[in-house]
């Protein structure tokens, strides 16, 4: 592992990708405390810190690699360019021109990552003009930036929803410079870097709060329940791996084509088809529609204290039986739909006769479509069942442990997944180039050897 570490730096071109994607993010680092100027930060880091817009704050922080809690210039963080990226995934399915441009290759995913860059800023100013809003009528800011305009003075009320425009608009065009002439994914690695940052306070948390002593005092952590917690990381790190590298194999046979004496095709392949097909997508639904009823049940049963809203209130509490089952439900819907958008069988089938391949014993076309879609829909059902379990073991974890919820978070959920897999795909690459270079993966396999092939 050491020596492979000592390859990579000893490659100039690849050396110089990697030094260059971690100055782009030390730099999304620093940007990350800069706040923005004319709000009480430590009114508002107390009020964050607990309740609905805690978990909400916590949450958004977690995989957007923004900072709510203290309203920074990248306090909108990545999230409006994800939105506008989704919008425009689930849009080009169903309009006819986005369609037709995502057939044109090259020059037609430019014009849309153009129309994204634009609703990105769009996005930006709608989500900020809302944030600031309810910092003034919160009572978040000081009183010489109150005014008339949404509780705001109308300068004060530019200037920040500028910053918070340009805090994402400058976090977009770093992902992108990390695309360009760095290494991985940087949306993907910008994202993994906000979460991998809360690690060293959830260590620190369970260092000062560990009890070696039976039975442990309240509030305190034993030394069987770090036990499990560990075990309990590793196993889900493992269930995590083998959920995002996880396929279904569709064997496919391509075609013999005679040309003179000579046969060309006939070549056996593998239509790999992931289990988990949805990504992190369903997760980061489920949960953000749970978010929701907490906040309106408890504003609903502040107003009218009856029973029968706060008894709904409790249940819909994290680690609740039916806030859990309707987490599980929320998950099942939204891995399938996702995949619904995403996954286009007639389309594949189309290709797959297109190119002279077909799967053996289906007919191409029609037949081949439904097999696929067959096929996806089993291995769907396994993978939401994967997701939904990692998806609640951190709310069951701080439920029954009695552990801080940022604490649990590492032990499954959205964070746990984007960064299993952005350090997989990420791996792979710089594997791809020392093996490239004839040098030893991660993995420990040989490269390719000068001479071996004629």
């Amino acid at each position: 592992m050491f020596q492979t570490f000592i390859n990579i730096f000893k490659v100039p071109e690849l050396r110089n990708k990697v030094l260059f994607t971690l100055g782009m993010l030390a730099i999304y680092r620093i940007g990350f405390w800069v706040a923005v100027p004319g709000v009480d930060q430590l009114a508002m880091s107390k009020l964050a810190g607990s309740g609905a817009l805690g978990d909400l704050t916590q949450y958004f922080q977690l995989f957007t690699g923004g900072n709510l809690q203290q309203s920074t210039i990248f306090g909108l963080g990545i999230m409006p360019y994800i939105s506008a990226s989704i919008i425009f995934q689930l849009m080009g399915t169903v309009v006819p021109a986005l369609e037709k441009l995502k057939k044109e290759g090259e020059s037609g995913r430019k014009k849309i990552q153009e129309y994204t860059r634009y609703a990105t800023v769009v996005l930006c100013l709608i989500q900020g003009l809302f944030w600031m809003r309810y910092l003034a009528t919160s009572n978040f800011l000081f009183v010489e930036y109150t005014g008339q305009f949404f509780g705001m003075s109308f300068t004060y009320m530019v200037m920040s929803l500028l910053m918070l425009t340009t805090g994402t608009v400058f976090l977009m065009w770093l992902g992108e410079q990390i695309d360009e002439y760095g290494i991985g994914n940087g949306i993907s690695l910008i994202i993994t870097a906000g979460i991998v940052s809360r690690m060293p306070n959830a260590v620190f948390y369970v260092y000062n709060n560990v009890v070696f002593q039976m039975p442990a005092p309240a509030g305190s952590i034993s030394a069987s329940e770090i036990l499990c917690l560990g075990l309990m990381f590793v196993g889900v790190v493992a269930a995590a791996v083998l959920i995002t590298q996880g396929q279904r194999r569709i064997p496919i046979q391509q075609a013999k084509q005679t040309r003179g004496r000579r046969v060309y095709g006939g070549q056996r392949n593998y239509l790999p088809l992931r289990v988990n097909h949805g990504g992190v997508m369903p997760i980061i639904f489920a949960s953000t529609m749970l978010l929701f009823p907490s906040m309106i049940l408890g504003a609903i049963s502040n107003a009218w204290p009856n029973q029968f809203w706060i008894f709904l209130n409790g249940a819909f509490g994290r680690g609740q039986f039916l806030y859990v089952v309707t987490y599980v439900i929320a998950v099942y819907f939204f891995a399938y739909f996702w995949t619904t958008v995403q996954f286009q069988p007639k389309e594949m089938a189309n290709n797959l006769r297109d190119y002279g391949s077909f799967i053996p014993g289906l007919r191409p076309g029609k037949r081949t479509a439904d097999y696929l879609e067959n096929v996806m829909t089993r291995i769907t059902y396994v993978g939401a069942g994967f997701l939904a379990l990692i998806a609640i073991v951190p709310d069951l974890v701080a439920s029954l442990m009695g552990i801080p919820l940022f604490v649990s978070a590492f032990l499954g959920g959205t964070g746990l997944l984007i960064v299993v897999s952005v350090t997989l795909d990420l791996v792979q690459r710089i594997e791809a180039n020392l093996i490239m270079r004839n040098y030893k993966g991660f993995l420990g396999g040989e490269g390719p050897i000068k001479g071996a092939r004629s």
